[in-house]
């Protein structure tokens, strides 16, 4: 009787558990899939996301300062100086370099995503920059996402009211949707070039918020 106590009581958490994962990650997924499926065969997506951009695009200092943001100079030593932060802040607790180890690794699989989905979609660049291809998807949109994220995402836990951690959260959509803009509207990349990459880091960060949730167990006594 107790071991089919202890079942019916465990059995609506684990029903529960697996479906907001698998919607978390499902629908950037599914989107990321329909948008590269679009690129690839230049279907009507494509050529709505072209004349959005002609609309869109305005070279300018701002849009430039804006698309900098995305720059791996720019946004990899903020990761960087928070790893530092947050590893000396934590370097006395069990298993402290976890989510630091984690947060570098995301950070380093950026380009392992990027540069061969550039080589297989093929894309050419917007009218406004040089001739050439592989623009699919934005790597400085993704470098920004991944970075600022995972800042995001280590330091939250060590905010202690709502107000500093919304503040937070909000820095974090500002840096991130603002080098997306500067990246289209400067022209440097298609407006569905940043969205695939939205979708891809949506996956990547979500993925690293779900290891940083989990119980960690307790350390056995030696």
């Amino acid at each position: 009787m107790p071991i089919s106590g202890n079942q019916d009581l465990d059995e609506p958490t684990t029903a529960r558990q697996p479906r907001f994962p698998a919607l978390l990650l499902g629908l950037p997924v599914l989107l990321f899939a329909l948008i590269t499926w679009q690129v690839v065969a230049d279907g009507p997506l494509v050529r709505l996301d072209e004349r959005v951009s002609r609309g869109l695009v305005h070279p300018d200092g701002l849009s430039e300062f804006l698309s900098d943001l995305g720059n791996v100079q720019v946004a990899v030593p903020v990761l960087a100086a928070v790893l530092g932060y947050v590893a000396l802040r934590t370097r006395r607790a069990g298993r402290w370099w976890l989510p630091i180890t984690a947060a570098a690794l995301l950070m380093a699989l950026v380009p392992a995503l990027i540069i061969p989905l550039k080589e297989l979609t093929d894309r050419p660049g917007t009218p406004v920059v040089p001739p050439g291809t592989g623009y699919y998807p934005s790597g400085h949109t993704a470098t920004a996402a991944v970075a600022y994220g995972c800042a995001t995402l280590l330091l939250l836990p060590r905010l202690r009211t709502p107000p500093a951690r919304r503040a937070l959260v909000t820095a974090c959509l500002v840096l991130v949707l603002g080098a997306s803009y500067g990246l289209v509207r400067r022209g440097y990349h298609w407006p569905l070039d940043v969205v695939a990459s939205w979708c891809l880091c949506a996956v990547l960060l979500s993925s690293l918020w779900l290891f940083l949730r989990r119980p960690t167990p307790p350390e056995r006594p030696r």
